[in-house]
């Protein structure tokens, strides 16, 4: 746990040292999760939307985007069920005086189960090699047996106390399993109570006269009531997607692990529209699809799995979230879930008006079943952020700081250094950027000895630096660095687009999914 934590300031560090993301405000000591993202983060965050948003949209003639409006009317969360059950059940430890969520207390202690069990697992693998059976293993040997069965029954027994709001069995497990405060080792709890998340406001400028309005804790419902405009507009046809990125908010009480969590966030999310009944096979089918999405990017397929819902949310007939290894563990990324007719009907309901789709090959009207697919683009940039940040031992015996970002991601894709300030270096420098910049980010960068600028851009996970030296005034030929190679080519500056081109489209990236 120390060397995980050691590792996650490290990440939280480099990401402020690097202009990645800041604290909000923070020359007035800032806001408890919120935070800025600066110049290289911005940039981060726009790629990976933008690597979303060409897989999901361009990539799908059925699937269109949109961009609906965070102030919503206040009927719309009243029909969605977040006004009377988005909440989280707190709980407050009566001695360190700090409050957490009750349910992820308790998937915290299962998941150290499951980490027993997937120890036991792969020490019997590297002991039977090739003929090791996991499943056999798992279903004979006793230890990792009983691991994991008191994980699922523990993880049951939660969802089920959720499920019929038995709020004090939930504290009853806590305390049975002597689950303690994090920080303090104290077990003195407070009873687990629920907490509504949503932020409220104003909307009109007479506050007698104003209405009641929520910032909209997800994107979702956006979709869902734009349905027949989009349908009607676009002639669109079952089945058929609607996808919107944007920012959402939740008071979330429990705000930690930097920007895992936070209270402004943001989503990018699709809403598949489907006939009744046919709502399982498109949740598995995007249960695959978006998994290779993710192995697309290349940050290894060990950091991924697949997690079943043991509480499914009110409007949900089935759910998984895939979860990535976090420096703190296998937490949330993504999720997929069928949300049956729920939303559309809840509208019709509280709007009055039909939110149906007349099928000409079915000669019939229904309100569709939909499957969302929704991931938090901040938990993403972690993700990548801190799988691609490494330290490696050279060599030589010396040690670089490099962060590995899939290149088609990276803020800036090279940087161009000339050797020297003086004999015309420069100048051919400030040529060659203001060639590449049509098509690409780049930087220039003369500050210091050209091997602690390469030192930089490892850093700043910069795929190319691009050198002008003296025999560049001879043969217009430069030396361009691989990042992660190290390895240096002396190629033409005329052959500089298409070599950073192959390593940085999209188009070769997303192909990884076919």
């Amino acid at each position: 746990m120390a060397k995980q934590d050691d590792i996650f300031k490290n990440v939280i560090s480099h990401a402020k040292e690097y202009g990645f993301i800041f604290q909000s405000s923070e020359i007035y000591d800032g806001l408890s999760a919120v935070y800025d993202y600066g110049q290289n983060g911005a940039e981060l965050k726009k790629n990976i939307r933008e690597y979303w948003w060409k897989a999901m949209v361009q990539m799908h003639e059925n699937i269109v985007g949109i961009d609906a409006a965070i102030f919503m009317h206040p009927t719309t969360w009243k029909a969605s069920g977040h006004v009377d059950a988005f909440n989280d059940p707190l709980i407050d430890n009566k001695d360190s005086k700090k409050r957490y969520r009750a349910d992820v207390l308790i998937e915290d202690y299962a998941e150290k189960l499951n980490q027993k069990a997937q120890k036991e697992i792969e020490k019997a693998r590297a002991r039977y090699g090739e003929a090791f059976n996991e499943e056999e293993f798992k279903a004979t040997n006793a230890r990792t047996k009983e691991y994991l069965e008191r994980k699922d029954a523990i993880l049951q027994r939660m969802a089920r106390s959720l499920e019929s709001e038995n709020l004090a069995d939930v504290k009853a497990l806590i305390e049975e399993l002597e689950i303690a405060d994090p920080d303090t080792g104290s077990k003195n709890w407070t009873e687990v109570r629920q907490f509504n998340l949503m932020f409220g406001t104003k909307l009109g400028a007479e506050a007698q006269h104003a209405m009641d309005l929520y910032l909209r804790p997800e994107t979702a419902q956006g979709i869902f009531v734009n349905f027949l405009n989009v349908q009607k507009t676009g002639r669109m046809k079952i089945p058929f997607g609607i996808a919107q990125t944007g920012k959402a908010f939740r008071n979330e009480i429990v705000a930690r692990q930097f920007i895992f969590r936070m209270r402004e966030f943001e989503q990018m999310e699709m809403q598949f529209f489907v006939r009744p009944g046919e709502e399982m096979k498109w949740y598995e089918y995007w249960k695959e699809t978006r998994l290779k999405w993710h192995m697309s990017l290349g940050l290894g397929a060990e950091n991924y799995r697949f997690h079943d819902h043991e509480k499914l949310a009110h409007y949900a007939n089935a759910a998984a979230d895939i979860e990535f290894n976090f420096p703190f563990g296998f937490k949330e990324l993504e999720g997929i879930h069928s949300r049956t007719d729920f939303d559309l009907k809840a509208h019709e309901q509280f709007s009055g008006k039909k939110l149906q789709f007349f099928d000409t090959e079915l000669n019939q009207n229904y309100v569709p079943y939909v499957v969302e697919t929704s991931i938090g683009l901040d938990r993403m940039f972690l993700a990548v952020f801190a799988t691609s940040l490494k330290e490696e031992t050279l060599e030589d015996g010396s040690e670089r700081t490099v962060l590995q970002l899939p290149a088609v991601l990276a803020p800036t894709k090279a940087a161009v250094l000339p050797l020297l300030k003086k004999d015309g270096l420069p100048e051919v420098a400030r040529e060659i950027i203001d060639d590449l910049k049509w098509d690409f980010n780049v930087a220039y960068d003369e500050k210091d000895a050209v091997g602690r600028r390469y030192r930089r851009q490892d850093a700043l996970g910069t795929p190319f630096c691009i050198t002008v030296d003296h025999q560049t005034l001879e043969d217009q030929t430069v030396t361009i660095r691989h990042r992660d190679t190290m390895v240096q080519d002396r190629v033409k500056i005329s052959e500089l687009r298409g070599i950073i081109n192959e390593e940085v489209s999209m188009r070769k990236w997303l192909m990884k999914m076919k």
